[in-house]
């Protein structure tokens, strides 16, 4: 059966805006764009969906304060655009939002704070807090103090993750471009049930001075959200109604319908947010019980070993042609598994015997990639936007 979308059954939403959208061509704040789009906000709120925005424009928002005519290329000088940027961009949602009686909340994100998943659960409580108070988290990457997320498409895939993180229904990613463009044709996209390498030709970057990341990055976006169970539309911002014109036929802007697979929390924190420590080879054998069966990986099937990691690391699986086709997490640390790689599991018990599972991976703490049974390429898109 086809997936379908239903407005009507919303209950949360995630707004991803760009920078383009944000601020004028000088780099100033544009805040009549930030008030109809607060004003949209505003009246989905009152429907009855909770919303929560990821919101570029802080370092964009800096340049212009400092007088940078062009992006800086070195960490400190885009730092501190980020520290600048960040307090004008906060407050002007916050004076836009005001007229409507809504309260804005700023929640600044690194990547770690959604690795580890003590502070990954940490963030989803915060997250589900604030919108069932009623209140809209605006929501940015910690730019002002981070080494690692200062690049290419990092707001495009942190709304998705957001999206995935508070199970939200839907993602609404805006920019200056009207949706997918057909370079064929010149039109829309209009839906997109399955994103196909011919799909993934027709995207391009970005040549803008002030952001980051492009289509590449928002088919990246839409790849996560899907897998999460999540819709998503890559529309045009500067339509400021678009949030609440979903339910148009044909839709305004391009509709990525979820796939019919929802992974649970752990899979969905496997596949997504983390950074995988090391890498295991496995032998054919092993890679076919992994794909068909939904096996566990034993020690007897390991080929090589890719460290140093820890006992309890997120590690990739990798086939003999070396490519990665699922991720999971290790019982063993990186020495014990070369010790031990192809011993039974008799023999693994022998050496082990304090382990609760003698499994290297258990099925329960793993996740296949590239057209497996859980996340598809998702995971796999993530990894080359964070790594």
């Amino acid at each position: 059966m086809t997936p379908t979308l239903a407005p009507r059954l919303f209950q949360r939403v995630v707004v991803k805006l760009g920078t383009g959208i944000l601020t004028t061509a000088e780099g100033a704040v544009n805040r009549a764009r930030i008030s109809a789009l607060a004003a949209s906000v505003a009246r989905v709120r009152a429907s009855g969906v909770q919303v929560a925005v990821v919101s570029s424009g802080a370092i964009g928002l800096g340049m212009q304060r400092l007088g940078f005519a062009r992006r800086p290329t070195d960490l400190p000088t885009l730092q501190s655009c980020a520290a600048v940027g960040q307090s004008i961009l906060t407050q002007t949602w916050q004076e836009c939002m005001d007229p409507h009686g809504l309260t804005v909340a700023q929640m600044l994100l690194t990547r770690d704070d959604l690795r580890g998943r003590e502070r990954h659960l940490a963030v989803r409580a915060s997250m589900d807090r604030l919108l069932a108070l009623g209140v809209v988290p605006v929501i940015n990457e910690n730019d002002s103090v981070s080494t690692q997320e200062i690049r290419f498409g990092d707001n495009d895939v942190l709304s998705a993750l957001v999206a995935s993180l508070t199970k939200a229904d839907f993602l609404f990613v805006l920019s200056t471009v009207p949706g997918l463009l057909d370079p064929a044709t010149g039109e829309v996209v209009r839906r997109v049930e399955r994103i196909t390498p011919a799909l993934e030709a027709m995207a391009t970057g970005t040549t803008s001075t002030t952001s980051v990341g492009g289509m590449v990055t928002k088919l990246e976006a839409a790849r996560i959200a899907n897998s999460s169970g999540c819709g998503v539309l890559i529309g045009s911002g500067e339509d400021p109604r678009l949030l609440e014109r979903l339910a148009d036929d044909p839709p305004a802007g391009t509709v990525f319908l979820p796939g019919g697979e929802n992974l649970s929390a752990r899979k969905r924190w496997l596949a997504f947010f983390d950074r995988p420590a090391g890498w295991i080879e496995v032998d054919a054998g092993a890679e076919e019980a992994l794909r068909a069966r939904g096996c566990s990986l034993l020690a007897r099937g390991i080929a090589a070993v890719g460290g140093p990691f820890a006992a309890g690391a997120l590690v990739d699986l990798r086939g003999a042609d070396g490519t990665t086709f699922a991720r999971g997490v290790s019982s063993y640390s990186s020495d014990e598994l070369e010790a031990s790689r192809r011993q039974t599991t008799e023999e693994l018990r022998a050496h082990f015997p304090d382990r609760r599972h003698p499994e290297a991976i258990h099925r329960d703490s793993l996740v296949l990639l590239g057209g497996g049974d859980d996340a598809g390429r998702e995971a796999v898109a993530l990894g080359r936007a964070v790594s």
